[in-house]
């Protein structure tokens, strides 16, 4: 007796539905549009012109993910942002070369695709977009059986973004005496979720503390463009994994440290929470979290007051968090 044919369907792919999520992403992507875009959503891929403003442009590109926060959003329905915190990975990553973000791609994969929340997390990505003031470009959606649990999956983004070669922030001129600036955090970003969970374990946070766990991360790009337009900033630090004291010496040159004043900025509830129920040491905090500063800043001390009154005129809360030191060997941050 001849067995009926199988289809993609029949496997655990529905290309149907996958038709349908590209149709409902497109209000999304238009959104995010810049007139560089030759072509967007829908093609095999995606046409964009750099910008004719720039006389040598220069390219750069960052990719990242949101990590074990994605299994709070799946614990907590918490859909609508988690694609905020993936676009703010990679355009503030590309942001502190002196780089605009010009577009954005996404990756989504999943075990069987569920177009509402799907449709939730672009959502998210878009809004993403509008913040950065980047196009959402294209993307993928792979639907793959077997490969994830029921109700999860992975994220991935890709953004390239466009300096002008000779204004490029490498942080070579950075010398003592230079100010350090902190732009706040909006909480703890999308770094150090594995541990975050782990004292979670402990204890279970209360409905304002489960808001700041969610927060998306804050976005820098508008406020830091505008400040690269009217001063001079030499190094421009993302606080993302590793932290202050990880990803601070990064932008140094040889012979510097940074010196950083832990009292020079109000640590929200969220990190004294997660010190006291995890018994977490201080020196571990500054190399997991952010602990509040989700952008470092460093300029010349005298444009310090300037650089510091134009990113809270564009609407970020800002505090002077030390100073630039000499130093012996290689660079440093130290945190006291």
């Amino acid at each position: 007796m001849a067995t009926s044919g199988l289809s993609y369907r029949d496997a655990g792919v529905d290309i149907d539905a996958g038709d349908a999520l590209v149709d409902a992403i497109k209000p999304f992507a238009r959104r995010t549009m810049r007139p560089e875009v030759l072509a967007g959503i829908g093609g095999f891929g995606a046409l964009c012109e750099v910008p004719a403003k720039y006389r040598q442009p220069v390219l750069v590109s960052g990719t990242d993910g949101v990590g074990t926060k994605l299994k709070l959003a799946f614990m907590l329905n918490g859909h609508d942002t988690v694609g905020i915190d993936l676009v703010a990975m990679s355009v503030n990553d590309v942001l502190v070369q002196g780089a605009e973000p010009l577009f954005f791609l996404d990756y989504f994969a999943c075990g069987k695709l569920d177009n509402g929340v799907a449709a939730r997390v672009v959502g998210g990505i878009a809004r993403g977009c509008e913040l950065a003031g980047c196009a959402l470009i294209g993307g993928e959606t792979a639907e793959m059986p077997g490969m994830y649990p029921e109700g999860e999956y992975d994220l991935a983004g890709f953004c390239v973004g466009v300096v002008e070669k000779s204004k490029i922030i490498d942080g070579r001129s950075i010398a003592p005496g230079d100010a350090i600036l902190g732009l706040a955090s909006s909480g703890a970003h999308s770094n150090g979720y594995s541990l975050i969970r782990k004292v979670m374990e402990r204890s279970e946070p209360d409905a304002a503390l489960a808001r700041a766990i969610m927060e998306p991360t804050r976005i820098y790009v508008r406020p830091v463009l505008q400040l690269l337009s009217k001063l001079p900033v030499k190094g421009l630090a993302h606080i993302t994994g590793g932290g202050i004291t990880g990803n601070v010496p990064r932008i140094l040159p040889a012979g510097t440290r940074a010196a950083i004043r832990a009292a020079s900025w109000p640590r929200s509830p969220l990190f004294d929470w997660l010190q006291r129920e995890g018994g977490i040491a201080q020196d571990e905090m500054h190399r997991v979290f952010n602990c509040g500063i989700g952008m470092v800043v460093v300029v010349a001390q005298e444009h310090a007051q300037k650089a510091a009154e134009e990113l809270r005129d564009a609407g970020e809360t800002v505090y002077e968090i030390g100073s630039i030191e000499a130093g012996s060997g290689e660079p440093e941050a130290i945190v006291s």
